[in-house]
């Protein structure tokens, strides 16, 4: 029971940074990808404060993920590998995002919004959990 309470609180989490996002971070582009108008201004920004508005995001999302996958395999490895794995991504689409800025986004609209949405949700979550399910199946068959 108590693992079902440490997953909902995890995914609780994962939703109250999303809700609190446009209080929470600095982040101009909430606006310009949510606006229905595909030829939005490009917003002015500033670089130092949007990047350490997306690390400290990143931080809080993986924090309840951690959360989330330790209450579900109760694993500490398994958990460190998860979480090496979202921190792997974001590493990568980090700089890609802030190149599809640099650029204003002159790579392509669409790029641009699915590198942003890996930068600031973590979507490798819903790959991991199912994964690191298998792997416990596979290895309880054993």
């Amino acid at each position: 029971m108590l693992k079902w309470l440490f997953v909902i609180a995890g995914v609780l989490g994962l939703i109250g940074v999303r809700v609190i996002e446009h209080q929470a971070f600095y982040d101009p582009f909430l606006q310009y990808f949510s606006s229905a108008d595909k030829k939005a201004h490009f917003p002015e920004f500033e670089w130092t404060p949007l990047i350490l508005s997306y690390i400290f995001r990143f931080l809080l999302n993986l924090l309840f993920s951690a959360v989330i996958i330790q209450a579900l395999f109760q694993d500490r490895r398994w958990t460190v590998q998860g979480l090496a794995l979202l921190a792997i991504v974001f590493i990568v689409t980090m700089p890609i995002y802030l190149y599809c800025i640099y650029t204003k986004f002159e790579i392509g609209y669409l790029f641009s919004f699915y590198m942003r949405r890996f930068v600031i949700q973590p979507l490798i979550l819903l790959l991991i959990v199912p994964m690191f399910y298998y792997r416990k199946q596979f290895l309880d068959r054993k």
